[in-house]
């Protein structure tokens, strides 16, 4: 019965995704760059696999089954001259139960303040960023169902302006009968709508510039437009299709809907030799028109050392068209 709960609340969430279709029209779209270059080099195919970090993201279910304690630290060098960084932390409180903190910003960089009677600057830098810190809980209910949920808050900042939103993400992991394959599925970022403000915004207004006598400098305000953050619902599946000795190949699907976009699926595999040398590829937004995104690769390495202490480097690369390519770099020290 519980179970049962679980997967209504997830549907009914999905359904309130799938009727807010808002291309283009929401606040925060930094929500939507996948973290950690292992997920990334599978083609975003993570939901089921969620087994690192990285699940913090693509589905907070998975990190109750990690049995650890993980850290993450990403790196990349985003489009247009931003950078990317990502961290993750799990901590296993028992043999069921975990909890996580992730931290997300993107940063635009910063620039000169220029003017039309100041063209080479006045003397201020502005710049822009955008953060997201999430804080999560995770359960395993059976031995093969797993829940989690996620609060978090997410900012956004362009010089003196600012917003500040709150949202919600849920997940699910069942691990099916049918040759441990696994279903996952997650709905992010359902939460309160997102609006600037900042001292910039502050003017003095005129309301009767035709008339005399009248004050001509009454404190006002610009008042921006809210937006809503963009709401994503995935599925996933995940299976190994070879596990003999030292080698192990996982296959894995991802379908999303999200509401400032398009539908799409991501396809990937990951090949494990020895749990050592790991070889990723992946395809990305499959049957979005006119879609950058592509082909991704990636590559990791794994080596334990004493006292249980393991370390992870993990690369990604991921094919965006036009926009060149990106190159993600990430570290995960397990304990």
């Amino acid at each position: 019965m519980k179970l049962k709960v679980i997967m209504i609340v997830l549907l009914l969430g999905a359904t309130q995704a799938f009727s807010q279709n808002k291309v283009g029209t929401t606040a925060a779209p930094f929500l939507g760059i996948g973290a950690g270059p292992r997920a990334i080099g599978m083609g975003g195919a993570f939901t089921a696999v969620a087994n690192d970090p990285s699940a913090l993201y693509w589905n907070p279910a998975g990190i109750s089954r990690t049995g650890s304690t993980q850290f993450l630290l990403e790196h990349t060098n985003y489009l247009v001259g931003s950078s990317y960084n990502y961290f993750a932390g799990v901590v296993a409180l028992d043999e069921d139960n975990a909890i996580g903190l992730s931290v997300t910003e993107l940063d635009y960089g910063s620039d000169l303040v220029t003017t039309v009677s100041q063209p080479d600057g006045t003397g201020e830098t502005w710049s822009a960023s955008d953060w997201a810190v999430g804080l999560t809980y995770a359960r395993n209910l059976t031995d093969r169902f797993s829940i989690a949920g996620t609060a978090k808050m997410v900012m956004q900042n362009i010089w003196h302006e600012s917003a500040t939103g709150w949202a919600l993400d849920a997940g699910v992991l069942y691990i099916t009968p049918f040759n441990n394959m696994k279903i996952g599925m997650e709905i992010a970022n359902f939460g309160t709508d997102m609006r600037l403000d900042g001292t910039d915004l502050l003017v003095s207004y005129d309301p009767a510039p035709s008339m005399g006598g009248n004050n001509k400098n009454i404190p006002a305000e610009y008042y921006t437009n809210s937006y809503p953050l963009p709401l994503f619902f995935r599925v996933g599946l995940a299976m190994n299709v070879i596990h003999v000795g030292d080698n192990r190949l996982t296959l894995a699907a991802d379908a999303l809907h999200p509401s400032n976009g398009v539908q799409s699926m991501n396809v990937g595999a990951e090949y494990a030799w020895n749990n050592f040398l790991f070889l990723r590829a992946g395809y990305k937004s499959l049957f979005v028109p006119n879609s950058q995104e592509g082909l991704t690769l990636g590559i990791g390495l794994r080596y334990e050392i004493a006292m249980n202490l393991i370390f992870k480097l993990d690369y990604g690369y991921e094919n965006f068209g036009v926009l060149k390519n990106l190159q993600e770099f990430a570290l995960t020290i397990g304990l």
